[in-house]
């Protein structure tokens, strides 16, 4: 995992994430012919550089991103500078609306760098396009990044074990305590107890939850070696047996990220600072 936490009570996972990136390799997502999408890190950035036109890389490129987004960095910067200037509408209709994943997926920016003029001015007029950073370079990118504020976070390993519900909600518990966010305790435990009940019957590997807040915006996340999608149930947290009904009615925004390894499950809360 690439991101840290902020916060001065930092859970036992922490060094195991800055281990985790200082041993992370070049990863390549291939395309057509010899076009990839290439992955390095720069810290605790993120680097996707796009090999090849953006016309056969953007929907390569937008999958990319959403599996980095799912590793935690500090920011996801996509390297556009090797990419021809004559990239289709539609392909940058397409680029533009990776800005969704900043809008759902708070406190992480998403960076297009080098880009041609023509794909800068597009993002920059793109309702969604907005969301992004748009730089000159990848160093101008990076720089970006690191001037934007660090949410809050913090780490949590759970077992798949019947107890891992009632884990998560302690959890969940403690640290909105700590931020003084106590009143999203109710609901906060709520969706996480549905999104581990879930990865505990249906992955059956070890979990990571993460609990990050940035902006208003309090995201819950699980992790597991699964790539199925959760699935609706009753739920004995959930007395009217909603299940994931409830995770979208107290979220404003839920869905999964892919991972190489299986999956994350992710939901959003609106989190406005106490006064």
């Amino acid at each position: 995992m690439w991101q840290q936490s902020s916060s001065p009570h930092h859970s036992s996972a922490d060094s195991d994430h800055d281990q985790d990136l200082s041993q992370k390799q070049p990863a390549r997502h291939p395309a057509a012919g010899r076009n990839a999408i290439n992955t390095r890190a720069i810290g605790q950035v993120a680097v996707l550089e796009v090999a090849g036109p953006l016309n056969e890389l953007v929907e390569d490129l937008d999958q990319a991103i959403q599996m980095a987004l799912a590793d935690g960095p500090r920011g996801v910067v996509c390297d556009l500078s090797t990419a021809p200037a004559d990239a289709e509408p539609g392909a940058v209709e397409v680029l533009a609306t990776a800005g969704r994943h900043v809008r759902d997926w708070p406190g992480i920016p998403v960076v297009m760098a080098g880009a041609k003029r023509p794909v800068r001015e597009a993002l920059r007029f793109h309702p969604l396009g907005g969301q992004l950073i748009v730089t000159a370079s990848v160093p101008q990118a990076v720089s970006a990044v690191l001037a934007t504020p660090i949410p809050l976070v913090e780490w949590q390993r759970l077992a798949p074990h019947p107890t891992a519900p009632r884990a998560s909600r302690n959890f969940v518990a403690r640290t909105l305590l700590d931020w003084g966010l106590g009143r999203l305790i109710p609901s906060a435990s709520l969706v996480v107890s549905e999104l581990v009940a879930n990865s505990t019957i249906d992955a059956g590997t070890d979990i990571e939850l993460s609990l990050a807040w940035h902006q208003e915006a309090l995201r819950l996340t699980v992790r597991d070696n699964s790539p199925d999608l959760p699935r609706q149930r009753f739920s004995r947290f959930d007395h009217n047996g909603r299940g994931l009904s409830v995770v979208v009615a107290l979220s404003r925004a839920f869905g999964v990220l892919p991972t190489a390894d299986g999956k994350v499950v992710w939901a959003v809360l609106n989190a406005a600072r106490p006064m």
